[in-house]
């Protein structure tokens, strides 16, 4: 199975993303670092991820070929992350196949309705042990 962590900025979430899922799923998949810069590329990569590629075209055409997409809720907001996440990136994670699975956090003008605030580890967790792992092996896990 293929992850895909797509973020940007300093790359922060994924970072934690990353962390989290190589710990507990070190073998049982691969991970891409989508970044929309170098320097998130760079920072996910150092937190574990087996590829990395940087930007538009690298986005586009990545997430066609992986079977999970994660990330915070701006990679589905044309122009958030200060300009970084284009509409085409937008446009490829959304009409790509793979499931996705997004974090509730943004500092863009936006809430999800029916979400609560939680710090980004209790989201990570929720997000490994919950969504990710049936998907691994079928039953759900407790941190």
């Amino acid at each position: 199975m293929r992850l895909a962590v797509i973020d940007g900025q300093g790359g922060g979430i994924g970072t934690t993303v990353i962390k989290k899922v190589v710990e507990i799923y070190r073998h049982r998949l691969e991970i891409w670092a989508l970044g929309t810069n170098a320097i998130a590329t760079a920072q996910m990569m150092k937190a574990g991820a087996n590829r990395g590629a940087s930007g538009e075209n690298a986005i586009r055409q990545s997430v066609p070929r992986v079977d999970v997409i994660t990330g915070p809720v701006s990679i589905l907001l044309a122009h958030s992350m200060m300009g970084e996440v284009t509409p085409a990136m937008v446009e490829a994670i959304g009409s790509a196949s793979a499931l996705k699975m997004i974090l509730p956090i943004t500092q863009d003008p936006l809430v999800v309705v029916g979400t609560s605030r939680e710090p980004l580890p209790h989201l990570v967790d929720k997000l490994v042990f919950t969504h990710l792992a049936p998907l691994l092996d079928g039953e759900e896990h407790t941190p």
